[in-house]
């Protein structure tokens, strides 16, 4: 018995130790959305961030997290070609979610190289082509595995390290996921706010 079980704990190691290195091979192959550090401070980083292209889906939810199982296999569809191609698209990273009066939005970022006119068209009608807003961007870093709670703290302390600088943003914020579920280390969340900022 005691065999097995040491037997077992070594397949759950090499098992986990798999997935970790799987991860992690992926994430250093996944292109990240393109942005400018301007400058840091109280752990606060000021970016600018060129108009990239983005498909979003919106749903009837108060909170960032709502209905993201449901967005999420709608846009990881259209870019595994549920789109008028059948094309295959490769996956970015940050996952954008926001929340607003109307509902919750998420979104993917689609890589560099594309155009609006080389964008096959969705199947699904809820998903948008759009740009995004060009401009500064406040961000704040938070690891681990995001839920609503520790989103809206984070939230919160960038609201507060902002007002406490007399930066003034749109009171419009985003979470940006840059981790698979299966990821169980170096776990990467940010919530960032568009500012009136100058250089």
């Amino acid at each position: 018995m005691l065999q097995f079980i040491k037997s077992a704990s070594i397949i759950l190691f090499m098992i986990l130790l798999l997935i970790v290195i799987m991860s992690y091979t992926l994430k250093q192959k996944t292109e990240r959305q393109k942005y400018r550090l301007v400058k840091t401070f109280q752990e606060i980083e000021i970016r600018f961030y060129p108009k990239a292209i983005m498909a979003t889906v919106k749903a009837p939810s108060e909170t960032y997290t709502g209905n993201s199982n449901n967005n999420f296999r709608k846009l990881a569809g259209y870019i595994f070609g549920s789109n008028k191609s059948s094309d295959k698209i490769a996956m970015t990273a940050p996952v954008h979610m926001e929340k607003n009066s109307t509902g919750s939005n998420m979104s993917f970022v689609m890589p560099e190289g594309y155009t609006m006119e080389k964008l096959p068209k969705p199947n699904d009608n809820s998903i948008e082509l759009h740009y995004s807003e060009e401009g500064y961007f406040a961000v704040i870093k938070f690891g681990g595995y995001a839920n609503e709670k520790t989103i809206l703290n984070k939230e919160e302390e960038l609201k507060k390290k902002l007002n406490e600088a007399k930066i003034i943003h749109n009171n419009k914020f985003v979470y940006l996921g840059y981790n698979a579920p299966w990821d169980l280390i170096n776990r990467e969340n940010e919530v960032l706010v568009k500012i009136d900022f100058s250089e």
